[in-house]
């Protein structure tokens, strides 16, 4: 395995001494008026005073380093978080509804929870963005657990029941709509915690699978003009990363209005730091934003013709506040905004970005990595003051702006062959214009 990656590594390094920059062109034009900026967060992560579910479990169990706790309890401060993202300018509030909340047990739904999400929704509407909704964002209730979970081939009527349930009563918002968030990861966590056994795995994939195809028709059944996916995690390792990524959008052609991707990391041959994510440590795993303009080239030729929308991106801050290589989170958004209008320019059919986060929330059994465009520290304040980064003033610019700034450059250069994206990112740089 080692000599292997040696040879890759060098070939890779070798591959970028010989390929050339194209020549500078234009300005990079803006993204337009049509083009629509979000924000994005999970119920689970951010609401707080969360039902039995497998997650709660994992905490209870000492599974993950962190319980969830209260989290930044969107719960009770939900109409405040929903009016800072509209005072960023933003078209889109991505959320999701958490099954055990609406359904805390067999065959009986909860009103109580229903009503909060009513007025989540209802809120988001009424401040002039649209609602994007996630069915599932990894986590299912404590009974399905006991049932057996993904290992059980009726999981998935279960995860169809309900999610209809939440297509009949929220499609007069006409939201945007994610089945599984990350469906790759979901299975990985799920097996590594334990709760899918190995033996099950493909019975997970195909439940999700079977469930998103059927989801998908019955959406399209009941609201008009709707625009239905799932989302990728980009992983930015060779051959590998095209394997996780191509597992679930492959077999769900045909039932993806749009390709919805996430992308937080990049790698290449010269900055390996991206291991530091397997840790942990998020935050010292440095940033090469021209990761997102291979991503959309990737999936522009996967993808022929099909809209692709950023579901999630964002940077991790320290706990601290303060990365270690120095990077602003306003500085990172724009220069990922950038790249964006450069896959624009070339071309490419990218209609919408969502940042992750609105706030700092729990990031699956750790409190410790900050995405927020708002930092919350849930640690040590028990107010849990909202409190702005620089970035929130970088998006309102932004959003205003549809884009950068006319001649914005951006603060990092690219790196020599990402290996987000080999060896088109060796033959065909990115390039600043």
């Amino acid at each position: 395995m080692r000599l292997r990656l040696s040879v890759m590594v060098v070939s890779v390094m070798l591959a970028g001494l010989v390929c050339r920059a194209p020549a500078a062109e234009a300005a990079v034009p803006s993204l337009g008026p049509d083009f629509q900026f979000g924000v994005a967060q999970a119920g689970f992560q951010s609401e707080g005073y969360n039902r039995d579910s497998n997650w709660v479990r994992y905490g209870d169990e000492g599974k993950v380093e962190q319980k969830v706790g209260n989290s930044v309890d969107f719960y009770h401060r939900y109409a405040q978080d929903i009016a800072r993202a509209k005072s960023l300018g933003v078209g889109i509030y991505r959320t999701s509804v958490e099954w055990s909340r609406v359904q805390p047990s067999p065959g009986r739904y909860d009103e109580a929870g229903w009503t909060f999400y009513d007025r989540v929704v209802r809120a988001i509407v009424d401040a002039g963005m649209r609602p994007m909704i996630t069915l599932n964002h990894w986590v299912h209730p404590g009974w399905e657990v006991d049932r057996g979970g993904w290992n059980r081939p009726g999981m998935a009527d279960d995860m169809v029941a309900f999610g209809k349930r939440v297509v009949d009563r929220y499609q007069w918002a006409d939201p945007l709509w994610i089945t599984f968030n990350e469906p790759t990861e979901y299975v990985r966590r799920e097996l590594m915690y334990g709760a899918t056994r190995p033996q099950n795995a493909m019975r997970m994939v195909d439940g999700i699978i079977d469930s998103h195809r059927r989801l998908y028709r019955y959406i399209h059944s009941v609201q008009k003009n709707a625009q239905v996916s799932s989302n990728i995690a980009y992983f930015p390792v060779p051959g590998l990363g095209n394997w996780l990524e191509g597992l679930f959008p492959e077999r769900l052609r045909g039932s993806m209005d749009f390709i919805g991707v996430d992308n937080y990391y990049s790698v290449s041959a010269t900055d390996l730091s991206t291991t530091n994510a397997i840790t942990g440590d998020l935050w010292k795993a440095t940033q090469a934003p021209e990761s997102i303009y291979y991503v959309l080239r990737h999936l522009a030729q996967r993808y022929p013709g099909t809209p692709i929308r950023i579901i999630e991106a964002g940077m991790a801050g320290s706990p601290s506040g303060v990365r270690p290589d120095g990077y602003r989170r306003g500085d990172h958004l724009r220069d990922t905004v950038y790249w964006i209008q450069r896959a624009k320019q070339d071309g490419i059919n990218v209609v919408s970005f969502n940042y992750w986060s609105i706030t700092d929330n729990y990031e699956w059994g750790d409190y410790r990595p900050r995405f927020g465009l708002y930092s919350v520290d849930v640690q040590h304040d028990p107010t849990l003051t909202r409190r702005p980064t620089d970035a929130v003033a970088a998006y309102r610019e932004i959003t205003r702006a549809h884009g950068v700034r006319a001649g914005y450059r951006p603060t990092r250069l690219p790196v020599p062959c990402s290996l987000v994206s080999v060896p088109d990112s060796c033959t065909h740089p990115a390039v600043v214009r």
